[in-house]
């Protein structure tokens, strides 16, 4: 109800002006909601570009370990394979070193094919990265590429010198797929 001695407008003014108020205050309210959501929204955007990156940085890893898993495959895949090879180039060598002149003479044909498919079997070896070891008498015992078979003081020698070689070693590109087996000199320093 209105005042004795207010005016209708002035009524109309209060209502208004109470209005504003309410109006004001709900705005403000409806500006701390809005900041408030807006402050979720870039909370929650920056989880998900967390996630993404993060996803992103896996893919990139997974792109990586299966391209060296790949050349790793490509590179030494064939490397039980080539083992199993190497006693064939060890047989073939035996039988041309054991060979007399006078056989290889009489069998020349037989010397001639066996000799052929030693020099295939070895262009092979080459075309897929498999080269051969072969330490020479005199040379320094090297551990990761030798196999120490025996040890004897032999005269005129240093201690740790190869002093005979059994049998060739091969590596498969950077990888060793057998060692040379060889006798090492035990010659004390004298």
């Amino acid at each position: 109800m209105a005042e004795p001695n207010e005016k209708p407008e002035d009524m109309f003014l209060d209502d208004v002006e109470a209005a504003e108020a309410e109006a004001f205050a709900e705005a403000d309210g409806d500006d701390d909601e809005e900041a408030l959501e807006i402050d979720q929204l870039r909370a929650e955007r920056d989880v998900f570009k967390d996630r993404f990156m993060r996803a992103l940085a896996d893919a990139e890893n997974a792109r990586k370990r299966s391209e060296r898993d790949r050349r790793e495959a490509e590179n030494y895949g064939g490397s039980k394979l080539s083992r199993d090879m190497l006693p064939v180039y060890d047989n073939l060598k035996r039988a041309i070193e054991a060979a007399t002149d006078e056989q290889k003479a009489s069998s020349a044909a037989l010397f001639e094919g066996i000799e052929l498919t030693m020099r295939e079997l070895l262009k092979t070896f080459g075309k897929h990265g498999i080269k051969p070891i072969a330490p020479e008498i005199g040379d320094r015992f090297d551990p990761k590429m030798h196999q120490a078979m025996f040890e004897a003081p032999v005269p005129d020698t240093k201690a740790g010198n190869i002093i005979q070689v059994m049998t060739e070693g091969f590596m498969l590109h950077d990888r060793l797929l057998r060692p040379a087996q060889v006798g090492v000199s035990s010659m004390p320093a004298g």
